[in-house]
């Protein structure tokens, strides 16, 4: 139904902003074989949430998964890069502080996004684009895939010979053991190994 019965509704620029995340680019600090955008990085991270509750029900027999919520809070989780661009993890962690007014730099592009909905729908995509209460568990899987997404990046980029990922995927690597999550183990154990092949190699397993 329109806003506007009377007439033609009113243009909402929510998605043309939400498509504009391919233009944002990351890793703005690394010099990458293969650039990456932030639209590309959401829906990996996307697949790999998918993957990891997937695992947690089909492997490990957890039933208490919230699979389909996580995998729509991964579709938005950057969504507010639009916005404010993407901070390189070393600005963003840099000290307390910087990262204290990174959050609410955060909440108000979030806002911001959600203000060019259409009224009717503002509640329901500010509760997917700014975190909710009652979503903490669901968010726990988006934040392990955002972190196994980022360890395979680096996975891929020193298979290329390229040795400015060489640090940082020793350094995402302990943080993914880190998480201590076994969905995560396995994930990384059957499917991480594939980033280092070939296209032969990869038709030939």
């Amino acid at each position: 139904m329109s806003d506007t019965p009377a007439g033609a509704p009113t243009p909402s620029p929510l998605f043309a902003y939400l498509y504009r995340l391919r233009l944002i680019g990351r890793w703005g600090l690394m010099r990458s074989s293969i650039p990456e955008n932030v639209a590309e990085h959401t829906y990996q991270v996307a697949l790999v949430t998918h993957a990891l509750g997937t695992i947690a029900r089909e492997v490990f027999g957890r039933s208490d998964v919230p699979v389909e919520r996580a995998v729509v809070l991964a579709l938005f989780h950057d969504a507010t890069e639009v916005v404010t661009g993407d901070i390189p993890t070393p600005v963003k962690h840099h000290n307390p502080r910087v990262l204290e007014s990174l959050r609410e730099l955060e909440c108000l592009a979030a806002e911001q996004l959600v203000a060019k909905a259409p009224p009717a729908l503002r509640d329901a995509y500010r509760a997917l684009i700014a975190p909710s209460p009652g979503d903490e568990a669901a968010w726990l899987w988006v934040k392990a895939a955002d972190k196994v997404d980022a360890y395979l990046k680096c996975i891929s980029e020193v298979a290329l010979g390229n040795p400015e990922f060489a640090v940082a995927r020793r350094q995402l690597e302990s943080s993914v053991k880190a998480l201590a999550m076994p969905e995560v183990d396995y994930f990384v154990a059957h499917f991480a190994p594939g980033f280092a092949m070939t296209l032969d190699e990869l038709s030939d397993a």
